[in-house]
């Protein structure tokens, strides 16, 4: 890849782990149901915005907009809010390398659904890994008798299972142009979660320009500037290079919570992203099939 597109992958997992502190200023104000419906509020207006300026065909029958309700809930809606509820009790940092797990639990559902990719040795190890991680997160607020934190990252965990369910479904859409589909799914997102979002916390009542600058920044920039410029992104690098947006997110979302929100930096938050990227690693199989090819001298075996 060249340089530029590099920057751009840097910039969206940046981008995309500094949502998670942006989650934490919005819960000093609102409930994690608001803070998931303003964030597909304003994500679905700003895809709309760069929708109808470039005059985009907008293709829409009755049964696709229901298909599209679902799928901007399970995409958007849910994930936004298990991760809002989970940062009530855990920390910005621990939520964004929980998030990381995404692409384990992707393996795990495409292995199963009818017509997709099947895990192979390597993505299986990935697996183990990637749970592995989890499981040195949870161990040591266990043993600290916080049951709230460890109900917390199971929350959490949620969201991720969540995406790995959407991607998959996903390719029931794949005859729609991604920016259409993402303000599609995202005005589904906001059909749903608001009659759940209003009826638990109410109408939300923000008093703060911290609150609204948050909004802001996690629907207009880190949901529909982020999604426009990952879907053009795509076609030129391809899903596997991309995927690597998955390696730099956890990361800032760790600093970012540390240096911005003083959130407490443990041993075990490094050894369980380290035992996360470790999958992530064996899931993507590059490094390793050069590791192999350069210890062998040939190919390695598939699986």
């Amino acid at each position: 890849m060249s340089l530029k597109y590099w920057l751009v992958i840097c910039i969206l997992g940046i981008g995309w782990g500094m949502s998670f502190m942006f989650n934490a200023i919005l819960l000093r104000e609102l409930g994690p149901l608001s803070v998931s419906m303003g964030r597909v509020a304003f994500g679905a207006l700003g895809c709309w915005v760069y929708v109808i300026g470039a005059r985009l065909p907008v293709n829409l029958t009755l049964t696709r907009a229901f298909g599209l309700l679902g799928f901007g809930a399970l995409s958007y809606a849910a994930p936004f809010a298990f991760y809002a509820l989970g940062q009530q009790h855990i920390a910005s940092g621990v939520a964004g390398i929980v998030n990381a797990t995404t692409p384990a639990f992707a393996v795990i559902v495409s292995h199963f659904w009818p017509g997709s990719e099947r895990a192979t040795l390597l993505k299986s190890l990935g697996v183990v890994c990637g749970f592995t991680g989890i499981v040195v997160l949870s161990l040591p607020v266990l043993g600290g008798g916080a049951s709230s934190e460890f109900w917390a990252i199971l929350l959490t965990l949620c969201a991720p299972i969540c995406y790995a369910f959407s991607v998959n479904i996903a390719r029931a859409f794949r005859d729609m142009q991604p920016v259409v589909l993402t303000a599609l799914a995202l005005t589904g997102a906001t059909l749903a979660i608001t009659p759940l979002a209003l009826w638990q916390e109410g109408l939300p009542q923000i008093t703060r320009a911290e609150t609204w600058a948050s909004l802001a920044m996690i629907g207009f920039v880190l949901t529909s500037a982020a999604f426009i410029a990952f879907y053009w992104l795509l076609p030129k690098v391809g899903p596997t290079n991309i995927s690597t947006v998955t390696l730099i997110a956890p990361v800032s979302a760790l600093v970012l919570g540390t240096w911005v929100l003083g959130e407490t930096l443990r041993p075990e938050h490094l050894l369980g992203m380290a035992a996360i990227f470790a999958g992530l690693l064996l899931i993507d199989g590059r490094v390793i099939r050069r590791i192999w090819q350069g210890v062998s001298g040939k190919d390695q075996p598939k699986g």
